[in-house]
């Protein structure tokens, strides 16, 4: 991948490890080995692999470069039925604390950011785990919806994150303008994790 956008574009400035997936029970009791090693190898393995080679081809450049990862208000602190999920997001928050420590020098920031309810196809995995059938949940499904706002409860925006509202925050992480910002996981998730 990295070696394709090099050959392609004449070097490598921003990497985003966007990746990620949720699949299977969330419980500590009921989730599988099977389940939890194959979160861990899209969402922690691949950002690990995106960050390591990204970082390499940047110092090799020279000129500094953006490393931007997904993580979660799930890695920030625990949810309900979110063992392995959770697991993974607290993986990718350590790895980006790790990485700006050691990449800094070489003028390359490394950041993360943690959406909360976003509305997505991910969501809509949720509302479906909740026998809700539609995508009508994030639009005006009653049960849906109910299911939204019972996570939603105490969070000061009381409507579901789009798509833009991240790609908001990582273009601007990407961006010169955020040369001084390294080692942050920027929650992006109408007020639900404050810190």
């Amino acid at each position: 991948m990295v070696d394709g956008a090099v050959t392609k574009l004449g070097g490598l400035d921003v990497m985003v490890a966007n990746a990620g997936v949720v699949v299977g029970s969330g419980s500590l009791l009921f989730s599988t080995v099977e389940t939890w090693d194959h979160m861990f190898s899209v969402n922690a393995r691949g950002t690990y692999l995106c960050y390591k080679y990204a970082a390499m081809q940047m110092v090799e450049q020279g000129r500094g470069g953006r490393i931007i990862g997904a993580s979660s208000v799930a890695g920030k602190f625990g949810l309900h039925s979110t063992c392995a999920y959770s697991a993974t997001k607290f993986a990718v928050r350590g790895l980006t604390q790790v990485a700006a420590l050691e990449l800094g020098k070489h003028g390359i920031t490394v950041n993360a950011y943690a959406p909360g309810m976003i509305q997505t196809p991910m969501t809509q995995d949720g509302i479906d785990r909740t026998n809700n059938q539609t995508t009508e949940g994030a639009l005006g499904d009653p049960e849906s919806t109910k299911w939204i706002m019972s996570i939603m409860e105490n969070v000061p925006i009381k409507h579901l994150g789009q798509p833009a509202d991240i790609a908001s925050i990582v273009s601007y992480l990407a961006s010169k303008e955020a040369h001084f910002i390294t080692g942050q996981c920027i929650s992006v998730d109408g007020g639900m994790c404050m810190s």
